[in-house]
Formats: C-alpha cells, structure tokens, sequence
C-alpha cells in the first residue's frame, strides 16, 4: 500500500464533546490528503476509534469493537486501524491494547493528533505499528483541519485540561492541566465559521470557567464571551462545561447583557450532601451551590439549568442519597444527565472504603430519574403557549427539528425546510425530553 491509496476513511466517536470535536480534527486531516468519508468500516481503508475513558460502560464498548476488527483486518490486510483519545492516553491502557489487539496500526492519546500524518508514513511506508502517548498538547495542534459534523452549529475549544481533581474522574488524567488557547485563535476560527455560514457556536472546555488564568494579562471568559458577541454573523453563543466553584457574577452579569449568549447553563452539581461533596473533592457545598442558583436566576430569570449528577458514591448512606435528591427538588433542573458511581482505575475514588453494591446503586438511579423526569416534564409545560426562537437543524418528511435558545429540543411541521434558519414557534405540547409547536408569526 502506498500513500495515494488511502483513499477513504471511516471515524467511530465515543464520549463528549471534546472528543467529538477532536474526530472533526481527525476528519479534517484525512479530507486534506484528499479522501474521503467512506459509509462504514468494511469499505474504509483507514478506520479510527476515537475513545472515552470516563465510564466504564464506554470502554467495554471500546474493547468489543475492537475485537470484532480482528476479522476485518484478516479479511484486508491493508486497511489501517487506529485508536486514539482517553482510552490509550492511559499508558497501561495503551500497553494492554497493543498486547490484546496487536493489528491495531496506530494507538496514539489525545495529545499528539498533529503528528497522525506522520505516524500514517510510519505505517504506510515502514509497515510498522505505532504506539506514542505524548504528556502534554503540542500548540501546533490549534491549526489544524477540521471536517465539521454540522452545518449550522459548531464546536470550538477554548481550553483543554482540568486542574480540579474530583477524586471519581480521569479526565485530569487522560487530558492534562488546563491550558488555554489565546483569544485572537479562537475568534480568528469563529469568524472563519461565520463566513461559511455557521450561525451557532458552542464554546468547549473541561472547565470554561477557568478560561484566560493561565495566559498573558489573564483575560477571563467573561471576556472571551463578549469578544465572540461581537462576531459578525454569529447568532447563538454556547459553551459547556462550567465548574460552580468558578461559576460567579461576571459569568451571570455576561449572560445577561450580551444577546448571543443563549439563556442556558450545563453546571455539574453531582451530589447534594456536603460529606459526599467533600470526599468528591468539589470544592462546593450544597448551600453554596444553592446560592449560585439563586444569583443565576436573579441575573438571568428564563435560564434553564442542566446538571450531571452520580449516585452510589462510596460510603452514600440512604440518608446522604435523599439530600441529592432534596436538591434536585429544590433547584428543579430542566434536565439531567445521571449516572451510577463507576470506580475508574487511577482515581482516588475507585480505592475509597464503602463501595456500594450495583443493585443498591441501580435503585437509587431509578428513583432519581423518576424525580427528575417529572421535573423535566413541569418545566417543559410551563413554555406551553409562550412563542420560542427555534434554530432548525434538520427536516424529516414535513418536521423540523431544532432547539430553542434554552437548548430544549423542538418539533415542528413546516411547508418548507427551514434548516439553518432562526424562526418563532409556538409551543403547544410539552413532552419530557420535547417541545411540540407550530410555526410563529
């Protein structure tokens, strides 16, 4: 096989959004050798597994594909298979895939994606497999390609990284300390959006709060969020994730005042018991959390308010599980992301005393689901009747679906596509997890 023969690609994605903006990345160094998405693996000459290491639940799903390649590769012999991300970011990961998987071409982490021409000549041209874990992200990696997944709305990191440390979570592990791009890169790569006609952007870091500490005059995010206001042809301002540790009165007072910034916020409260909180290394108490809300909401009174939250932590007494959900009834989130404590090796947590039986941590996620899902559906009636700015990203026969400012999902049936257009609906039906409505005036 030569160079020019590499002629299609195929990219699995697993995990958030850091790792799907880090597959658009991967995307867009292929589409600059000039190839091309190929429609599923078994007719790609190169296929990449781009991986997630926050549950256990996604590895497995990792190590299964994995196996089901073994096949592939002995029925062709000279399609590339590559895994990077979080997975084999974690040398002793990346040690067992090399034993276990030994067709695997490439194994590389998530900080070394600039070099994956170089390492496609090494195999390509030296038959050789690679394994490089880099420790830290190269700055060259800023300018790279990207094939963006949509159309209309796209991601743009803003800082990688964590330095908070929750003893149940990897991420500082397989993504490093926080490292933030400097702001003239970031609004060089908006604008460039604008002018091909993305309308939405969503603003990715482990922590965007942190945003700007570790760079030359200390600009804030705050900050950052009022320069991207004033992009030309931007209409919606996004970002994810916030720390509430960070999360404080120039955010709120941002969020306000700037018109793009949509009336939204993703802020991780994980449990609601202090000792709980405490022995997650959060760096929040319930009350201060609380009081966070209460500025938020004063600041901003439409906000919708997502959240993650694990059940089952080590040592969870029946006791401290009903303050978290005492909590969720008390702030009444739009939605929810949860999840069943799973030990993740390297973290403190997966060492903790008191490790709690599976079905005893299966029963408290499904009463909390059933909490929160009751609450989904309240805060969703309350928009019955109210006219909401829709983003419509796609068209099914005669239904449109978009998002609201709120990030609340939206259907509705149209004589025409609206897609990448901004249109009133109103709202007459209210699901769970949907809005129902019809086109406005």
């Amino acid at each position: 096989m030569t160079r020019t023969e590499l002629k299609t690609y195929y990219i699995r994605t697993f995990g958030c959004q850091m790792n799907e903006r880090d597959s658009e990345t991967v995307a867009g160094i292929f589409r600059a050798r000039g190839m091309t998405e190929a429609p599923d693996m078994a007719s790609a000459d190169i296929i990449m597994i781009n991986t997630c290491a926050v549950r256990e639940k996604a590895e497995q799903k990792v190590y299964g594909l994995l196996g089901t390649l073994r096949e592939l590769k002995e029925n062709n012999p000279d399609v590339v298979l590559g895994i990077c991300g979080c997975m084999p970011q974690q040398q002793e990961v990346a040690k067992r895939i090399k034993t276990r998987f030994p067709y695997m071409d490439i194994i590389i982490g998530t900080h070394n994606l600039n070099a994956l021409n170089y390492y496609l000549e090494q195999v390509l041209q030296e038959r050789r497999q690679v394994l490089e874990i880099w420790q830290e992200r190269a700055e060259k990696e800023l300018e790279l390609p990207a094939r963006r997944s949509g159309k209309y709305k796209a991601f743009v990191n803003i800082n990688w990284g964590c330095n908070n440390f929750c003893t149940y979570c990897i991420v500082p592990y397989v993504r490093g300390r926080e490292k933030s791009r400097p702001p003239e890169t970031i609004i060089r790569e908006i604008e460039a959006l604008a002018r091909e006609g993305f309308v939405e952007v969503t603003l990715l870091g482990q922590n965007v709060n942190s945003y700007g500490k570790d760079l030359p005059g200390k600009p804030d995010f705050a900050d950052l969020l009022r320069m991207v206001n004033d992009i030309p042809g931007i209409e919606r301002i996004r970002f994810m994730t916030s720390h509430p540790r960070d999360a404080g009165d120039r955010l709120f007072e941002a969020m306000a005042t700037l018109p793009k910034v949509c009336n939204h916020l993703h802020l991780p409260l994980q449990a609601g018991n202090n000792r709980i909180l405490e022995r997650m290394n959060r760096g929040y108490t319930a009350e201060h959390y609380l009081r966070i809300v209460e500025k938020l909401r004063a600041a901003v009174p439409d906000i919708a308010l997502t959240t993650d939250l694990i059940v089952g932590f080590p040592g969870e007494t029946e006791a401290e599980f009903q303050d978290t959900l005492a909590m969720v009834e008390k702030v009444r989130f739009d939605s929810a992301f949860t999840f069943m404590f799973s030990p993740r090796r390297g973290t403190p947590a997966a060492k903790m005393k008191g490790q709690l039986d599976s079905e005893i941590k299966k029963e408290r996620l499904q009463r909390l689901i059933k909490l929160q899902n009751q609450i989904s559906l309240e805060r969703n009636q309350q928009l019955v009747g109210t006219v909401q700015q829709v983003l419509v990203e796609e068209r099914t026969g005669t239904i449109n679906k978009g998002r609201t400012t709120s990030n609340k999902l939206v259907f509705f049936a149209s004589g025409r596509d609206l897609s990448g257009h901004l249109v009133p609906v109103r709202i007459t039906n209210a699901k769970t997890w949907s809005l129902e409505g019809e086109l406005g005036d």
